[in-house]
């Protein structure tokens, strides 16, 4: 059915050696020692001719004796050399060498260069196979492709990107579809799990350390950052007990536990267990043995079976250490874990509450899934246990807070961290941006599904409930659709919101917005300033009138050269609201309790900039909150993801703390504007919200995100794109006032991680990461809070 045409490595094709490759002639096949980074094979053929254009697929299998193949490659040149841009990335090769590829050549090729791996290694290769395939098939393998990237059996992706070539293939544009199919396949081979592989291989010291690699300097992190040493002298090393309850776990499971904690390179920690009357006799006795085997392991039997929350307590009984961690019984410490965890104590004695990054591992020993978190984030915390493992905590904190409570299992752990939190303050809480806990999956686990354990959600739920009853916070908390929760907070009183609409002609956006504004919100009291910044359509005009006659309308003139910051500036000094909502003209309301949501937000005391979520009108994502740093200054997260998409670890979907958010959609408090004295007219496009969000930042203010607040957004569709050399210009100027301002903190970002890329909106991983020191999300300097047009 399928039409193939081979290439065979011992026939057509052959490899030569060409960079960094040493030949191992007298192995069978022809065995290679990757000399450095960048190994090479020219692709030839005994005929001199190349592949003709179209689609292949490509089977490689690697013979592996040391070291690992990562990021295989093909650079393809069609007559002007080969670039980066042209670089068609392979999968990665399986446990047993094999790597199978789809492979588009788009034109006719002069040479073809052959990268098989980014790492030092000794290997062969047993096969080298092209086959020249159909387009149906190459749709067939693109789609098994992205499955067995994302390792699912029906993936998701897979299916949606399927069915979308199907749509652009009966459109007659079936040469569009394939193209994008094979986009999404290229992505998924980037973001796949292997790709995790890769990024281990190179900056986790731990897993490096596995390598016969690992000696190479290619471990870029290790070999720039010093080797973590003991406090000084003059402060005690501080001891960390872990608490680790215990009940008939698997043997093996809980011996690489154990001897995870045996292998800490800090020699300063207690080993807490307490066994909840497993039935297992097996269990007991190993237990028994690991207890006599180190004076560091304290044992308790308990003969009472009282699950978790109890426990974990009778092991905190047995804690003598000057900080309390957490582990559970089938999962894993990184052997530098309570090494970093104890030089973050010493750079931070007056915290009290230290977390890092984690991962998951799978019954063989295969690390995934990274959870790179970011530093504190309070409102993140209410929508899900973020931090999670690993996590060590002032000893008499906990203490003091009666440890576990039960009642709570399931969510015993979040419970503890809300009660926690309600103690410290922002500089008290650590965050260590580092793999240092790997969570076992296991088909019971929550670390596979979190609806394994329904009742955990239902306790995470009250626990949440309960912790803004001790605040003294009015709020109902609902379990969402993809296991996590939404703090629907009450409003004693209503508060007058002044939505702001700067707008220039193109009368059939303006008049969407203010309609389903007037319409479809439910919130009262509202007043809607329409600024006019010189419209001279005859239409326009005529609707600017008739606005002029409605109810809960004003219209103000603004007839001077296009500046957001100053429109906004004039608007708010003749707003009466106690609540300024600055709203683009190009925007739509979609839910009724829209504003109710932004302003149940902004009347906290503790909260500066809110922002909504928002959509393109295909009901993909637009704006879900901005990062800094992504494409120079900021960016938004999680573009072009479709409507109700659970995104990074679930951030798509729930409230919480962001450094900024876009001015499209943005709601604060008349005080705290007026603090901060307004926008800044020197950024007169661009950025202008951003340096708002952070200066709000920078006064001690959180800056919220909240999905619950949607709209539809036709982006800058008033303005037209940044195309005249004015426009660029302008730009450019901005973008040097926002770097000189912020600084590094565009590159640190307290709500993302370094190990996270800036090159894109997803949530990729860095290749490098840009640093890994300890952090906390206290205010930025307050010299740059200072009013800038005071």
């Amino acid at each position: 059915m399928f039409a193939t045409r081979t290439y065979a490595l011992n026939a057509q094709l052959r490899l030569t050696p060409i960079h960094q490759l040493r030949s191992l002639p007298a192995r069978s096949p022809t065995g290679y020692v990757a000399q450095g980074e960048d190994p090479q094979f020219e692709v030839g053929s005994a005929q001199g001719e190349l592949p003709p254009p179209g689609w292949y697929v490509l089977d490689l299998r690697f013979e592996l004796e040391e070291g690992r193949i990562l990021a295989p490659c093909l650079y393809p040149d069609f007559g002007a050399g080969v670039s980066e841009a042209l670089r068609i990335g392979l999968a990665e090769p399986d446990g047993d060498g094999r790597s199978r590829s789809v492979v588009l050549i788009g034109s006719r090729l002069h040479r073809l260069r052959f990268d098989p791996s980014e790492q030092l290694a000794q290997f062969a290769v047993r096969e080298f196979r092209l086959r020249r395939v159909s387009r149906l098939r190459a749709v067939w393998e693109l789609l098994c492709g992205i499955q067995r990237a994302r390792r699912e059996v029906l993936c998701e992706e897979a299916v949606g990107a399927g069915l979308r070539f199907l749509r652009a293939a009966l459109r007659g544009r079936i040469g569009d579809g394939g193209k994008a199919l094979l986009q999404h396949y290229r992505r998924a081979l980037r973001q796949g799990a292997h790709s995790y592989q890769h990024w281990l291989a190179r900056y986790d010291r731990a897993a490096a350390a596995e390598s016969p690699a690992a000696k190479s300097p290619i471990d870029e992190r290790a070999a720039s950052e010093p080797t973590l040493a003991e406090p000084a002298a003059s402060a005690p090393p501080p001891t960390i007990s872990i608490v680790l309850p215990v009940r008939d776990p698997p043997l093996p499971w809980l011996r690489r536990c154990l001897d995870s904690v045996l292998a800490q390179t800090w020699p300063h920690w207690q080993l807490c267990i307490a066994d909840d009357a497993s039935r297992s006799g097996a269990v007991r006795r190993l237990l028994r043995e690991y207890a006599a085997r180190d004076a560091r392991i304290a044992l308790r039997l308990r003969e009472n079976h009282g699950h978790i929350c109890e426990a974990s307590n009778s092991a905190i009984e047995l804690a003598t250490g000057s900080y309390i961690g957490f582990l559970d019984h089938d999962d894993e410490l990184a052997p530098q874990a309570l090494a970093e965890m104890a030089h973050a104590i010493g750079e931070h004695p007056r915290a009290r509450l230290f977390y890092t990054d984690e991962d998951k591992i799978d019954e063989s020993g295969r690390r995934f899934e990274p959870n790179f978190k970011p530093a504190w984030n309070p409102d993140l915390l209410r929508a899900q246990n973020y931090i999670c493992h690993f996590v060590a905590i002032d000893a008499t904190l906990v203490r003091e807070l009666g440890g576990l409570r039960p009642g709570y299992e399931g969510a015993q752990d979040h419970d503890l961290l809300l009660r926690c939190a309600e103690r410290l303050d922002d500089s008290q809480i650590v965050h260590i941006p580092r793999v240092l806990y790997h969570w076992r999956v296991l088909p019971e686990s929550t670390a596979l599904s979190g609806g394994a354990k329904p009742y955990a959600l239902e306790a995470g739920r009250r626990a949440i409930e309960e912790h803004y009853g001790r605040t003294g916070v009015r709020a109902r908390v609902e379990v969402t659709e993809h296991g996590y929760y939404r703090s629907v907070r009450g409003l004693s009183e209503r508060p007058l919101a002044s939505l702001i609409v700067p707008t220039r002609d193109r009368v059939g956006l303006l008049r969407t917005c203010v309609e389903s504004v007037l319409q479809r919100t439910a919130y009262r009291p509202l007043e809607l300033l329409v600024v006019d910044n010189g419209s001279s359509e005859p239409e326009t005009l005529r609707y600017l009138d008739e606005l002029r006659q409605r109810e809960h309308v004003r219209v103000l003139a603004w007839p001077h050269p296009f500046n957001f910051s100053a429109i906004v500036n004039f608007a708010a000094a003749q707003a009466r609201g106690e609540v300024l909502c600055l709203l683009n003209n190009d925007t739509e309301v979609i839910a009724s309790d829209w504003l109710d949501e932004l302003v149940s937000h902004a009347v906290r005391e503790d909260v500066g900039a809110v922002g909504g979520m928002l959509y393109y009108p295909s009901d993909t994502i637009q704006h879900a909150g901005v990062i800094l740093g992504i494409g120079g200054v900021a960016g938004h997260t999680h573009g072009h993801l479709r409507r109700g998409s659970n995104g990074y670890l679930g951030r798509a979907g729930v409230v919480q703390n962001l450094s900024a958010v876009t001015g499209a959609c943005l709601a604060l408090r008349r005080t705290v504007f007026d603090e901060i004295g307004g926008m800044d007219e020197t950024l007169a496009v661009a950025f202008n919200d951003v340096d708002l969000c952070l200066r709000l930042h920078a006064r001690g203010y959180r800056n919220v995100w909240t999905p619950h607040a949607e709209l539809y957004h036709h982006e800058s569709a008033s303005r037209g794109p940044e195309d005249t050399p004015e426009k660029r210009e302008r730009f450019l100027g901005e973008t040097s006032i926002m770097l000189r301002r912020w600084g590094e903190l565009l590159t640190n970002d307290p709500a993302y991680n370094p190990n996270l890329s800036l090159e894109n909106l997803h949530f990729d991983l860095a290749f490098p990461p840009r640093s890994q020191v300890s952090r906390v999300s206290a205010p930025i300097p307050p010299s740059l809070a200072i009013p800038v047009n005071a």
